[in-house]
């Protein structure tokens, strides 16, 4: 019968159309292959992977978000595993490997019971109620919140266990400057929190340790004139040229006298000299122009003591203005109070071989903070690029729901045990698929005792001995091998994170059980494109 509607659907497509009926063990050997590959990255002591992507670009991490952006997945059932593992990057920025693990590991198990004689049907709606099920439970696990969103103490014990999974070696001073950062540009409403406010600088050179945070604004260029340094100062930003008026025609001018070419060159000389007058009377001791500085413009701010600055990316400007709360000036006017910023500290450092310039503010409010990274390869300074991120991310979540959880592990061993007790009750056929689903979550912490170097059989035994005793906030301890308190130890994960890695994992695996048929068109002629679509714009 497949036989046959293979070649009835064959003759209804296009030639070289490609049809294949109950794949659905092909599919799920291609999804645990794919979360096979991620791993072994889970956790502080997670192995790092080396991944050149297909412009030759050297990727050496073990943050799952970058290695499955990297990889070039073709087959489609394993890209709905990448499309999760995306749409849980793009909903709390952390926790994509989780959804790939459990998501793989429910197929693992949905395998198991179809080689039982079990239809995918039954596993599909068991897998359904357990997720239900699992989401229900989840609030009964809460441990604690985050009282004060603006303390840096707080935040800091909810954000270390995410940094910590990314760089475990300098995680407490990656953590303190990450809550800092955060909580120096949380506004009045927490919930209007923006990622983009707070920036990060990458310099080479000197250890990750030597990372600092700038409140204010940072970027690596000199400033245009001799000026380096300037303390309490206005600030004006200008959004055209520090240049003589032109006009967009060309035009000729006919001077036929000595006394003409100097009256000509005068009244250029005079308007831009009036000009930055304006602009000094102001008391704005800092210019700041998205364009270009004419000489002649260079030189009348020299005399009045005005440092030059510009900033060529318009996204760059509009941050600058936020971190100064100044307002673009689109014409060389003299800039009204509303529209001056003030900047506590203006001056240029070298960094790493390489000139900064730093506007910091100190007792001004500002809307921007930027984190100084250092390190010694590229390499590592993109990595704890990556872990920054993930904690800008996590504070993100946390002004949504400022609930947390066990971590280590603890969560997934609490809820396999509740969620096995309500399988026990269950009388009809989804017992079978409840019950590999609610095993599914064991695999979180034996995946850290694994890549920690112990035995998962000799630890799981003994997490699910202590669940039993009432132990629920107990976990792996991944530097002996047993078992400890994570709420003692100080880790935490976010509430938000463990649910939306129930609900994508689940809905991943679910997918990929329905699928019956894949029809595979002929591939189009042209250039080869990435099949994780085109990259993000640096802005």
């Amino acid at each position: 019968m497949a036989r046959f509607l293979q070649s009835q659907v064959g003759n209804m497509m296009k030639e070289g159309t490609n049809v294949n009926n109950d794949p659905v063990l092909k599919n799920i050997e291609a999804c645990k292959a794919l979360a096979a590959k991620t791993r072994s990255s889970l956790g502080p002591d997670g192995l790092n992977k080396m991944v050149i992507n297909h412009l030759g670009k050297l990727f050496v991490t073990h943050d799952a978000a970058t290695i499955l952006r990297e990889l070039e997945v073709e087959h489609p059932a394993a890209k709905l595993l990448v499309m999760a593992a995306k749409a849980m990057e793009e909903e709390i920025g952390d926790s994509t490997n989780a959804v790939m693990i459990i998501a793989g590991e429910l197929l693992n198990l949905a395998e198991q019971l179809i080689h039982m004689g079990i239809h995918p049907s039954h596993i599909i709606t068991g897998y359904e109620k357990a997720c239900e099920t699992a989401l229900e439970i989840l609030p009964e696990l809460v441990c604690g919140k985050v009282q004060d969103l603006r303390n840096p103490e707080q935040v800091a014990k909810a954000l270390k266990t995410v940094i910590n999974a990314k760089q475990p070696g300098f995680s407490d001073h990656l953590t303190k400057l990450a809550a800092e950062a955060c909580c120096n540009v949380c506004p009045k409403n927490p919930k209007n929190f923006n990622v983009d406010n707070v920036r990060v600088a990458k310099l080479d050179g000197c250890s990750v340790s030597d990372s600092q945070l700038i409140h204010g604004f940072v970027m690596a260029r000199d400033t245009e004139g001799s000026i380096k340094e300037a303390n309490d100062v206005k600030v004006a930003v200008y959004n055209c040229a520090i240049d003589s008026a032109s006009t967009d025609t060309k035009g000729k001018v006919d001077i036929t006298t000595a006394e003409e070419l100097l009256n000509f060159s005068k009244t250029e000389e005079d308007y831009m000299e009036k000009a930055i007058e304006g602009i000094a009377k102001t008391g704005v001791k800092l210019v700041v122009s998205s364009q270009s500085f004419s000489d002649m413009a260079l030189h009348f701010l020299e005399r009045h003591g005005i440092m030059a600055f510009k900033v060529m990316s318009k996204f760059e400007l509009r941050r600058l203005c936020a971190a100064v709360n100044a307002t673009q000036i689109v014409s060389l006017d003299p800039p009204t109070p509303e529209e001056v910023g003030r900047c506590n500290s203006v001056k240029v450092q070298e960094l790493g071989g390489k000139k900064v310039t730093i506007f910091s503010q100190v007792t001004e409010t500002s809307k921007v903070s930027t984190i100084i990274i250092r390190g010694p390869t590229h390499n590592i300074i993109d990595d704890v690029e990556r872990a920054l991120d993930d904690g800008v991310n996590a504070y993100k979540a946390l002004t949504r729901d400022p609930s947390l959880v066990a971590g280590a592990g603890a969560c997934e061993m609490e809820l396999s045990r509740r969620l096995t007790m309500v399988a026990d009750e269950c009388a009809d056929m989804h017992q079978y698929a409840m019950r590999k689903y609610a095993e599914a979550f064991q695999v979180i912490p034996s995946t850290l005792a694994e890549v920690s170097g112990h035995n998962a059989v000799n630890v799981i035994t003994s997490l699910m001995a202590d669940h039993q005793n009432g132990s629920q906030a107990n976990g792996v301890a991944i530097d002996t091998g047993l078992t400890l308190d994570a709420l003692q130890a100080g880790i935490l994960d976010l509430y938000l994170s463990k649910f939306w890695t129930i609900k994508f994992a689940t809905e991943a695996a679910v997918t990929v059980l329905r699928v019956d048929t894949i029809v595979m068109a002929k591939q189009a002629g042209g250039p080869k494109q990435n099949p994780n679509g085109p990259g993000e714009e640096d802005e």
